[in-house]
């Protein structure tokens, strides 16, 4: 089985979820736990930092849609980060940036939620 690992850290009020190896069937579901885990919390205001990610498989990307829907009911947002130009392209055909706001940086996506309050 391909390893994955996630990082949780929190700054300024908002979690950033790291993501590190594959993201596909096998691993979703700990993917789901993290996702999980934030919400009972109600922790509503999420950046995902892709930077580490290598591969990411319909099954993860099924696992951003399922937690989408709950985060925005409580006026949070999930906010991606950091993806290489291979896992980008996977959430593109997927027309993932009409959904999600996509960003180069970790910084730029903490700012927008920190702006947001202002």
């Amino acid at each position: 089985m391909s390893e994955f690992k996630i990082g949780v850290r929190e700054t300024e009020g908002i979690h950033v979820l790291e993501l590190k190896g594959y993201l596909d069937a096998h691993t979703a579901p700990k993917l789901e736990e993290a996702f999980t885990n934030l919400l009972t919390s109600n922790r509503y205001r999420i950046v995902v930092n892709c930077k580490d990610l290598s591969y990411i498989s319909s099954a993860g990307l099924g696992v951003f849609m399922a937690y989408i829907e709950d985060v925005r009911k409580n006026q949070g947002d999930i906010k991606l980060s950091n993806m290489s130009p291979k896992v980008y392209n996977v959430f593109d055909l997927l027309g993932f940036p009409l959904l999600y706001e996509i960003f180069k940086e970790e910084r730029e996506a903490l700012r927008k939620f920190v702006d947001k309050t202002k």
